[in-house]
């Protein structure tokens, strides 16, 4: 209950922050800090607790972004509608490929891989059809207004992002509560054992990747909504797959908090480099692989494992000895 109570306490401590900060600039951070805790958290229930690494989660994300957009565009359906249709075809996507690779036992890296190739595939059919707006993307029109989540200040965007935020730690820690979740998480530790207790490692696999799609299809579709505007290289790149995992990773895999902890971290780093450095070209790159192979070597449980890290000389002695015998 202590996780359940956290959550809400999280929720009243941020609810305010439009009302006391006057900077649009500062908004904006929050803003983006919120959307990618809430992209981590949807790699986080397949990675963090079912420890099914995945390279390509742009692959959802870019299907619930188009989704949104093709709809508001072509069919005239308000952002509201297009935003649970998709939940509906990001879930099917990740149905599609997890029945694809978990059929044939495909984990680790090998799973990893598969998950880039179909975000590749998708990101090279995107720029095909004429449907999608080929290479040049789609461009959302402009009708503020609350029907389209168009919203006059972006206070509404955060209070919006907030409360998605909120939804998804909740989903979290029912994860953590259910049977389901047991499942997944015994699954992630060892599928054999899992196996032979009576669980079914397929469906469990498929449930989560179908739940984790489905939650990245929606950070699409606020995306869409947020700048008005998606294109392959957005949708399925691979920048957008890089900060989905490394939020959970830096702030701590499988944790409820652990995706919002890395997503301020991560964003904060990145504010400071550009400050220091200027708006260098890949500069926010080379920060994210500098802090994430420190937090491989002093804190592989993310930030959350601060509590258990020891600093100092010991550890810098031991990274010096493996530097010897490598």
């Amino acid at each position: 209950m202590r996780s359940l109570a956290s959550i809400f306490v999280f929720a009243l401590v941020l609810a305010p922050l439009p009302l006391l900060v006057q900077s649009d600039f500062w908004l904006t951070w929050l803003i983006l800090a919120l959307f990618y805790a809430y992209l981590g958290q949807a790699w986080n229930l397949l990675g963090g607790y079912g420890g099914q690494f995945s390279f390509g989660h742009a692959l959802f994300f870019g299907t619930g972004a188009y989704c949104t957009a093709i709809l508001q565009i072509r069919f005239g359906i308000n952002a509201w509608g297009g935003f649970g249709l998709a939940a509906v075809a990001a879930g099917l996507v990740g149905a599609g490929t997890g029945w694809l690779v978990f059929r044939y036992g495909l984990r680790g890296s090998y799973f990893a891989l598969v998950t880039l190739a179909f975000a590749e595939v998708f990101r090279i059919l995107a720029n095909t059809f004429a449907f999608t707006g080929a290479g040049v993307g789609l461009l959302v029109p402009l009708q503020p207004g609350f029907a389209q989540m168009q919203f006059p200040d972006k206070a509404s965007f955060f209070w919006l992002l907030l409360l998605l935020v909120t939804a998804a730690l909740l989903l979290t820690w029912w994860l953590e509560n259910a049977r389901f979740g047991a499942r997944l998480m015994a699954v992630r530790e060892n599928e054999e054992a899992a196996r032979a207790l009576g669980v079914d490692p397929f469906a469990t696999k498929l449930g989560a990747i179908v739940l984790s799609g489905a939650l990245a299809g929606t950070g699409g579709a606020i995306y869409v909504q947020l700048f008005l505007y998606i294109d392959p290289a957005i949708a399925y790149g691979p920048a957008m797959s890089v900060e989905a995992l490394l939020v959970p990773i830096i702030g701590g895999l499988g944790t409820i908090f652990g995706p919002v902890l890395g997503a301020f971290a991560l964003h904060a780093i990145a504010e400071i480099g550009r400050i220091v450095f200027g708006e260098a070209p890949g500069l926010n790159l080379v920060l994210y692989g500098l802090l994430l192979v420190l937090m491989v070597l002093f804190l592989p449980n993310g930030l959350f494992g601060l509590g258990k890290a020891r600093f100092g000389r010991g550890a810098l002695r031991r990274l010096f000895k493996r530097g010897r015998h490598a």
